[in-house]
């Protein structure tokens, strides 16, 4: 049905985790930002040259790591982002094995596992150009 695309962690200081994880996990370094993610963090009132989220890539998953101020009892703090061809499908067959939708927003899904662990599913690149 789908793969992991991102392994999420949310945390008050992303710069000093994602370099600790870089530095742990062989083959993984952190992703330089880019012209889009100033770009991304201007249009939403924030610090261009501090960026909010910092993502590492390697040979597996990439793994995201975004400021949460504070921190909520019912999010988790890790989660999966799970890309999927056809994001509705994919919903309905989950809340057929037990899942339950927290909300829709335009690219992704947040929903929760049986046991109420959060995850999203995330449409795929090809799904978003279409």
């Amino acid at each position: 049905m789908g793969a992991i695309h991102e392994i999420v962690f949310d945390c008050a200081e992303p710069k000093t985790l994602a370099h600790f994880w870089a530095e742990l996990l062989e083959g993984y370094s952190v992703r330089q930002p880019d012209l889009a993610d100033a770009a991304l963090s201007q249009a939403l009132g924030l610090d261009p040259t501090e960026p909010t989220t910092i993502m590492v890539d390697g040979p597996g998953p990439s793994i995201c790591f975004q400021n949460v101020e504070g921190q909520r009892p019912d999010n988790n703090r890790v989660h999966f982002d799970v890309q999927v061809d056809d994001r509705a499908d994919a919903v309905e067959k989950l809340k057929q094995a037990g899942a339950s939708v927290d909300r829709v927003l335009p690219t992704y899904t947040v929903m929760r596992d049986p046991e109420g662990n959060q995850f999203c599913l995330v449409d795929s690149r090809a799904a978003m150009a279409a």
